[in-house]
């Protein structure tokens, strides 16, 4: 059993010491299945949060009205919710109540996807009520039940199963597939925020040639907020190599592909935080020059990198390239810089200042730029007294 399962069986156990049922649930138990690494674990349980309370000293309320109370134990923390079930959902988001109840069964039939819908208790026994087990023998994505109603419960689903095929690289059942078709428009009602975490899932994903394939041919891809929601930029992207793409090289992509005169907008709907426009909109602006020319010292050197690294990968992927030994070759070169960023010149404003005798203003700009041009292209070493005798020379009248 994996060492996330270990460090939460005391939960368990305390809770079947009790008198109650416990489970892990999820898409722990789904991974372990699959042999994927693990990175936490939900517990399910028969107790409700006041039942809890008294069974473990230290808990944080982080969701007690939907059922979710955090344990504190041993410097861990564990979140465990109490079986439940749920009303209609009247925003096709959330339930108008949730009611706790004493059922696995009826808990686990109100998930998503069977693959999600297994639980496990403490000793390694599998409880799979809804054939998951089935499913991911399958590589495949079938919703629990009627794939219409899970998806007119929860719009966000629509995101969340492209998103698995991106991640695992599965198949949708035709009636999960259909249904998305159907119901399509429903993310409509989703907020941005969340549309924008499944899709940075998914464009993270090894199969992300999958999942946007399937966005396309469902029409899902409409509903998005700007950038991949037009027909023929998303078909443009799929007919280059992009799985070989992160998902910042993803945006950058169909950022270059919109060819909009306003990309800070485009980004800012899909709620982008502002340091994520910064980079994408330096990277924009790199890439328009790199398709003109090759890489000079000085354009890595101004593009730094990061932002160097994922032009060249996007450059090769445009020209249906492998990026394969991009991150290797750049790293190389700027390894070979005499200087990488304005702080490792040796001297300061104030020594050109005191050498020169000149005020300050626009001249000293430009001075750094050549100065910077001279030390990388090794003209000068940067060394203080020879750039010292560059800079006298250099404003010699």
């Amino acid at each position: 059993m994996n060492d996330f399962f270990i460090s939460a069986l005391p939960i368990i156990k305390s809770i079947e010491k009790a008198g109650f049922e416990a489970y892990f649930v999820g898409g722990s138990v789904r991974d372990y299945i699959l042999g994927r690494d693990i990175h936490d674990v939900d517990i399910a349980t028969s107790a409700t949060p006041v039942e809890l309370k008294k069974i473990f000293a230290h808990t944080v309320d982080v969701g007690i009205e939907h059922g979710t109370i955090m344990v504190l134990y041993k410097n861990q923390s564990f979140e465990v919710t109490t079986y439940r079930s749920e009303s209609e959902y009247k925003d096709h988001r959330r339930p108008e109540s949730v009611t706790f109840i004493r059922s696995l069964y009826e808990d686990l039939q109100r998930r998503d996807f069977t693959m999600n819908a297994i639980a496990m208790d403490g000793n390694g026994n599998i409880v799979d009520p809804f054939h998951g087990r089935l499913a991911l023998k399958a590589n495949m994505i079938k919703t629990v039940g009627e794939a219409d109603d899970r998806f007119r419960e929860d719009a966000l689903r629509l995101m969340r199963a492209i998103r698995f095929v991106s991640q695992l690289g599965f198949h949708l059942d035709n009636e999960t597939e259909a249904a998305i078709s159907k119901h399509a428009n429903l993310l409509e009602y989703i907020a941005v925020e969340r549309i924008s975490a499944e899709m940075q899932k998914l464009l993270g994903g090894k199969y992300k040639e999958k999942a946007l394939l399937i966005a396309l041919n469902t029409k899902l891809y409409q509903f998005f907020p700007s950038l991949c929601n037009q027909e023929h930029i998303l078909s443009e992207v799929l007919s280059l190599p992009i799985n070989q793409l992160n998902e910042t090289d993803m945006w950058l992509l169909f950022l270059y592909l919109t060819e909009s005169g306003e990309p800070t907008d485009l980004m800012k709907k899909w709620k982008f935080p502002a340091k994520k426009i910064q980079f994408l909109n330096r990277a924009l602006n790199v890439l328009s020059i790199r398709k003109c020319q090759e890489w000079s010292v000085y354009d890595l050197y101004r593009a730094g990198e990061h932002i160097a690294i994922t032009v060249e990968k996007l450059y090769q992927t445009l020209n249906g390239k492998s990026g394969e030994y991009v991150e290797q070759n750049l790293a190389a070169r700027f390894n070979e810089l005499p200087i990488t960023s304005r702080e490792h010149i040796v001297i300061s404003g104030n020594d050109v200042l005191e050498w020169t005798g000149k005020s300050g203003g626009p001249w000293m700009k430009e001075l750094f730029i050549h100065l910077e041009k001279a030390i990388l292209t090794k003209e000068i070493a940067n060394e203080k007294e020879e750039i010292r005798r560059w800079i006298i020379t250099c404003l010699l009248p």
